[in-house]
């Protein structure tokens, strides 16, 4: 791992992600009824819950709006969450105000083009290995896993070990 992107996670106290192609591997179905259904990996949800078990914080911004993201944001305990937000830099310097943070205590996780306003403000940029060709090349960090199969698991993974937190995170599962 290069020591720039290590010192740029050192800093994180917030992780945004986006939805569609991060927490998900960018799939959306529609059943006979019309109703939207999305898959999310369990290794990335835990990997959350473990980045907030450490008292970091995880925020979600998505250009779509779904009750599936409520549901799930809910499961995991993820409070701060923007449906509908096709401006994501706006929202993302409402978060930032909102929480008191610096642009450089934030990472950012994204796959396409509408991410790249706030993927060149965060602190740490991060993109899944099958983000848009425009994103891979911009970003800080790109993970070996595909959006919505262990990617944020993996990016928190990377944070959390350079501040010297995974070992606590995990240490109950140690036992």
């Amino acid at each position: 791992m290069e020591e720039a992107i290590i010192e740029k996670a050192r800093t994180v106290k917030l992780l945004i992600l986006d939805v569609d192609g991060v927490m998900t591997d960018g799939a959306i179905s529609y059943d006979d009824e019309g109703r939207e259904t999305k898959s999310f990996n369990s290794k990335d949800g835990h990997g959350i819950k473990l980045f907030m078990g450490a008292g970091l914080q995880v925020a979600l911004i998505t250009a779509r709006s779904s009750k599936i993201v409520s549901n799930r944001a809910a499961e995991l305990g993820i409070a701060t969450v923007y449906q509908g937000a096709t401006d994501k830099l706006s929202v993302f310097l409402k978060i930032l105000k909102d929480l008191s943070l610096d642009p450089a205590e934030t990472a950012y996780m994204g796959d396409d083009v509408i991410d790249l306003p706030v993927l060149k403000r965060a602190g740490l940029s991060v993109a899944p290995s099958d983000a848009s060709a425009d994103v891979i090349e911009r970003v800080d960090y790109i993970t070996e896993r595909p959006g919505g199969r262990g990617a944020v698991r993996e990016a928190v993974e990377v944070i959390l070990k350079a501040q010297s937190k995974w070992e606590g995170a995990i240490k109950d599962y140690l036992e």
